[in-house]
């Protein structure tokens, strides 16, 4: 690349908004940014004197800059965010999410499932939410259930039930299923259990004490006994509650961001109906920004992945708030506020997530620090002269040949990244052929990356020894990627942790790291976790195929029937409780076949 005039080059630059990327000599992005006016804002990188020393050191790394224009500063922002979860540079602020939030799902069913949720929001039913946490919306649930009783199983076990089961017994259902309960009283208790999700618990509580007056006034005891007792319980988690109201409906999320030494963590809190669920803390790296570049980094990743609320309150301003607001409400189909917090409630809440940033900090202080003295002596041992950012470690699992499928985690600076584990279901070869199974996984997890321009690991772990270090080193020449080490990390003699063997490629013979090794205790613990992974995707893919081939032996079910049976009845054990009658009235059973189930899977019976 030739040399680069700042200068002449900022000279031509239009005033408009748009994107541009720095690129160093070798041609790879260092940052990636938005603009209103693209003179202005390239220009001020190289007025030295204005500089902080960290912007000072991205500049004088700049061999050249690419720009798109673009015709307003919301289509740079969608274009920076593509562009940064793209290329993932190392000077721009990166939020590592692996989080995708739960919810409470209330079913469209006649009689409303009441369960834990996370995944895709397009399901039918309502969602409450989002919750920090599973533990939260677990915590939400118990007493939800035990407040209102509403069923917590699935439509296809419902659907089958002829008699109570155990949450029946112990006061956690009212047993619709058998029909133990009125369908307009349930719908009451479904209605109650919504209002309170919104925060409404004082509406919740006038609709039970209304709903007890009607029962007794039609002398039916035994219900508005039922009620007393759900009202005494809601009034006393209303005591409880410490609920701060804003205004019925006004979903808010709260965001604050904390430095220290250098490091960031933005809290983010959840306000839904007017009450406080709970905060999750995202820590992130900042190698040339500062707190409210942080947290407009935060807010563009974060939000354009998922829908906004309709307002969100900020600890600092951000200078892109406007454009942002633009573009999460024509996604959202709806006006989003993106506001800085100055008084009231809003002030109170955005200073209770600054409390809980700048303590995850401090947790983060204490356990990251042990964190980066392994990264930094694994990195010795494996000789690299830059740190090392990202670890991946693949492992095949099977029973005897069987139900084979290899799995990656993936480690960073921060911890494992989770939304980067991948299992691949090994097809074409034989079983118990672990170097084929490791090839083919291998094959396919880094062709795809390479051709997806995806971020390749520092370190690759392979759990096994030689041969299996062997296989992962032809796999990555025959792709043409070089990795700066890639090691194979066997068993000792006996098995026992601390004893393991680190296989490296023109290394013999193996590494025995000593027990201490900060090294070594990283190691283990991608392993460990790489090998937790696949053996619970294994043992998972088994349970599949074992269902499956009990039924393969029926004449007439083949495998779109046995397909549609396993997912009417929600499994092999709803098959086995099913009566003839039951299964006949399964999608495409009829009696006959319905009798030649009930025989094969009850030989003997009748």
């Amino acid at each position: 690349m030739s040399q680069f005039d700042a200068k002449e080059f900022v000279k031509r630059l239009p005033a408009r908004p748009g994107v541009y990327r720095m690129l160093d000599a070798d041609g790879k992005i260092l940052y990636v940014g938005k603009a209103r006016s693209l003179r202005a804002r390239v220009g001020s990188y190289f007025r030295p004197d204005q500089l902080q020393p960290k912007v000072q050191a991205l500049a004088r790394a700049i061999a050249g800059i690419e720009v798109t224009v673009t015709n307003s500063e919301t289509e740079a922002l969608l274009l920076e965010h593509n562009l940064i979860k793209r290329h993932r540079p190392r000077f721009n602020v990166i939020l590592r999410d692996d989080k995708s939030f739960p919810y409470v799902h209330l079913s469209a069913h006649e009689f409303p499932r009441l369960a834990f949720y996370r995944g895709t929001r397009k399901l039918p039913g309502r969602l409450y939410g989002p919750y920090p946490s599973a533990g939260a919306v677990h915590d939400a649930l118990n007493q939800l259930h035990k407040l209102f009783r509403l069923r917590s199983c699935k439509d296809t076990y419902f659907a089958n039930r002829s008699r109570p089961c155990l949450e029946y017994q112990i006061g956690r259902c009212s047993a619709p299923c058998t029909g133990l309960i009125a369908a307009d009283a349930y719908a009451r208790d479904v209605e109650s259990a919504a209002l309170v999700l919104e925060g409404r618990t004082r509406d919740a509580t006038v609709r039970l004490g209304q709903d007890m007056e009607r029962a007794a006034e039609r002398l039916d005891y035994e219900r508005a006994a039922m009620l007393r007792d759900q009202l005494a319980a809601l009034t006393g988690v209303q005591a409880r509650q410490v609920v701060t109201r804003t205004r019925a409906g006004a979903d808010t999320d709260v965001l604050a961001v904390a430095e220290e030494g250098g490091a960031f963590c933005v809290a983010l809190m959840f306000v839904r109906g007017g009450q406080v669920l709970g905060t999750s803390t995202f820590l992130l790296r900042a190698p040339i920004g500062e707190a409210p570049d942080v947290l407009s980094a935060f807010l563009a990743q974060h939000y354009l992945e998922r829908d906004a609320p309709p307002r969100i309150y900020l600890s600092h301003a951000v200078e892109d708030a406007d454009a942002l607001a633009a573009s999460l409400g024509a996604r959202a189909g709806r006006k989003v506020r993106i506001a800085v917090a100055r008084r009231g409630y809003p002030q109170r809440w955005v200073e209770l997530a600054g409390q809980n940033a700048a303590n995850a900090l401090r947790m983060r202080e204490a356990s990251g620090a042990r964190l980066d003295q392994q990264y930094e002596e694994l990195g010795r041992f494996f000789g690299l002269a830059t740190p090392i950012q990202r670890i991946e470690c693949l492992d095949v699992s099977h029973t005897q040949g069987e139900a084979a499928n290899a799995s990656c985690v993936v480690y960073g600076r921060a911890g494992p990244i989770k939304a980067d584990y991948r299992r691949y279901n090994i097809a074409g070869v034989a079983g118990g052929d672990d170097y084929g199974a490791l090839r083919q996984a291998l094959e396919r997890r880094y062709r795809r990356r390479q051709q997806e321009s995806e971020v390749l690991p520092d370190v690759l772990l392979i759990d096994g020894g030689p041969a299996q270090l062997a296989q992962a080193i032809d796999v990555l020449a025959a792709l043409g990627i070089r990795l700066p080490a890639v090691a194979g990390v066997a068993k000792g003699a006996d098995r026992r942790a601390g004893q393991e063997r680190i296989f490296l490629a023109g290394r013999k013979p193996p590494s025995i790291l000593p027990p201490d090794s900060k090294a070594l205790h990283l190691i283990q613990r991608v392993r460990d976790e790489a090998h937790r992974f696949a053996i619970s995707g294994h043992r998972r893919k088994r349970a599949r195929s074992r269902q499956t081939s009990m039924l393969e032996a029926i004449g007439g079910l083949g495998p779109a029937r046995r397909r549609a049976l396993l997912r009417h009845f929600g499994g092999l054990q709803g098959m086995l409780r099913a009566g003839i009658e039951d299964l006949a009235h399964a999608p495409g059973i009829g009696t006959a076949l319905a009798q030649a189930i009930y025989e094969h899977l009850h030989p003997g019976a009748g």
